[in-house]
């Protein structure tokens, strides 16, 4: 042990969305909190994140009209989930999530905006809803934190603008129509030109939005409740009194600390989508664990479900899958520096599709990323590389860009000179380029022209959901997910299975107590975020389902904690975070 201690009521191991939900609901209910982070940065995956939540029942919608029956909700996650539905905490989720929204509403920095419009991925489930139950941070100055601007990490480069986050949704419809629209000129000269002052007088991005604005605002929520947050600080092992994990050791820049926690450690670490070794025994098609591309900061290596496991902690390794898929390309910037760009927003839009090396098509492009990758996977043979070619026409990338790509008047021939961006002047040209099947390739397109030209799909029915068609763009009719590719030059972007994180995690129940191998909770120990299996079992039924569960299940630690303190029920605490506004 090491021979300088520090007492304090709780420890929360990592500083995303979910470790820092968890600290300051804590801190509000009057514990004495503190965040390790082993990066020299707060915020983890979630300020790389797009920042989006998925929680049902939630006020905001509420607020608008939207009142759903919480058995409609518990049907599409059935159908969804099947015999991997856990009863248990996807209650405890769907109750407590409205209760998080309120609490952070009320008591904090944290401040929401609505999702109103956003549909479930999978329209055809029953119980698929078509809006509510979406909400995300609201946008934040940064200015508010002061000198702690400088804890908070930056916005993921490749989907900034020079440095500055762009919101999907009227923000980033904006940037693609700004040669097209005054408004939206207006409006992108407006942000671009305080941009280019906040770069000058801070050195980074302080109009935050997505990811980013809702670490800062929980940021903020833990300055103003005493929260101490310590960076580059990781922890090494966990302490334990009898049975209870009593605390944690953390290596600090002045050396190794005991921090002693009378009602528990949180972890919050992130998962483990840089664990080589993990992701090679848990993966699919990645015998060395490097045939895939995280999308998480490097220090997303596994350390909580380690210290979890060395406390008898278990990992579920029977979800649907233990990764949460994301289509991403491989960016060379040179000298050797490479970036991953997710496909996020590209694939929904009218005018391009994606293709095996077969030159076939595989999937219905306009679904989740996850979808895509789980089609991908399952489309390639054996043995060989898992990967698929986004193939578009000039006049779609002029329009709305793809993969790193930016769309006019943003110039992009660099990326062609990279390899990044491959082109051809026809079709025949781009597959040689790329190494797709050439006659495949031809029956594929001539296939979907002839369809796409009245949009229409027939293959795969693509535009045919309230999702799809959110990912196209309503100004193309009849069909804002289909055009045809039928005018060259036509460029072509390589995508590979990539992730936003990963879903095997910790065994925990309802209150995010991590459970041993008789499945009992162990005293003083949590697990949240993507430290914890997830509740959805595997599977991706909406956009938001790891952020969304992970700020709930984070909030239900902090509440179960401070109920450790004085022998207060967890229902007594959650209850009086919503409604009475105090600790009781």
């Amino acid at each position: 042990m090491s021979d300088k201690i520090h007492d304090c009521d709780l420890v929360v191991v990592g500083s995303g969305a979910a470790g820092m939900s968890a600290a300051v609901t804590a801190a509000y209910h009057g514990l004495e909190v503190v965040v390790v982070e082993k990066d020299d940065v707060l915020g983890g995956a979630t300020a790389w994140s797009g920042g989006w939540m998925w929680v049902p029942l939630n006020p905001l919608a509420k607020r608008a009209g939207i009142d759903e029956d919480p058995e409609t909700v518990r049907t599409y996650l059935r159908h969804e989930l099947g015999e991997r539905y856990d009863p248990a905490r996807i209650d405890a989720f769907l109750d407590a999530g409205p209760k998080m929204v309120s609490f952070f509403e009320t008591h904090t920095a944290l401040q929401f905006a609505d999702g109103n419009a956003i549909a479930d991925i999978h329209g055809d489930t029953p119980g698929a809803g078509t809006g509510g139950r979406s909400v995300i941070a609201a946008p934040f100055d940064g200015r508010e934190l002061g000198k702690s601007i400088h804890k908070l990490r930056k916005t993921m480069p490749e989907t900034a603008f020079l440095g500055m986050p762009i919101q999907a949704g009227p923000d980033l419809m904006a940037f693609l129509t700004f040669t097209r629209s005054f408004t939206s000129f207006l409006h992108v000269t407006r942000r671009f030109t305080r941009h280019l002052y906040d770069l000058a007088r801070y050195g980074r991005a302080m109009q935050l939005v997505n990811g980013v604005a809702l670490i800062g605002r929980l940021a903020k929520s833990a300055d103003d409740m005493g929260v101490e947050t310590w960076v580059s600080s990781p922890a090494k092992r966990l302490i334990e009194d009898g049975e209870r994990v009593a605390g944690v050791v953390v290596d600090t820049p002045q050396g190794e600390v005991t921090l002693r926690a009378r009602c528990g450690v949180v972890l919050a670490t992130g998962g483990f989508p840089n664990d080589i070794e993990r992701r090679r025994e848990l993966f699919p098609r990645t015998p060395t664990g490097k045939e895939h591309w995280a999308l998480p900061p490097e220090s997303a290596s596994g350390d909580g479900l380690r210290l979890g496991e060395a406390v008898g902690g278990q990992v579920d390794t029977s979800l649907y899958s233990p990764v949460a898929w994301a289509p991403v390309s491989r960016v060379p910037y040179g000298g050797g520096r490479e970036g991953h760009f997710p496909h996020i927003i590209d694939r929904g839009k009218p005018g391009i599709i994606g293709v095996l090396r077969s030159g076939k098509r595989f999937v219905n492009e306009a679904h989740g990323y996850y979808d895509y990758v789980d089609a991908m996977i399952k489309a390639v043979h054996e043995g060989e590389e898992v990967c698929s070619w986004l193939i578009c026409t000039h006049r779609f990338q002029r329009r709305y860009g793809i993969g790193i790509t930016r769309p006019a008047p943003a110039p992009f021939k660099h990326w062609i000179r990279k390899g990044y961006l491959k082109a051809g002047r026809t079709i025949e040209e781009l597959a040689n380029n790329c190494g797709i099947d050439l006659e495949d390739l031809k029956r594929t397109i001539e296939a979907y022209n002839e369809y796409a030209r009245h949009g229409e799909d027939p293959e795969f029915g693509r535009g045919s959901t309230p999702y799809n068609r959110k990912q196209g763009d309503p100004s193309h009719q009849p069909n804002p997910c289909v055009a045809p590719l039928d005018e060259g030059p036509f460029y072509a972007v390589k995508v590979v299975p990539g992730c936003f994180g990963t879903f095997a995690g910790l065994k925990a129940n309802e209150h995010a107590q991590v459970l041993n191998e008789s499945g009992e909770p162990i005293p003083g120990l949590y697990a949240v975020g993507t430290d914890m299996a997830s509740i959805m079992g595997g599977f991706y039924p909406a956009g938001g389902i790891n952020l969304g569960p992970a700020v709930t299940f984070g909030y239900i630690a902090g509440c179960h904690a401070a109920g450790q303190r004085d022998g207060s029920s967890t229902e007594r605490v959650a209850s009086a975070s919503a409604t009475e506004g105090r600790y009781p």
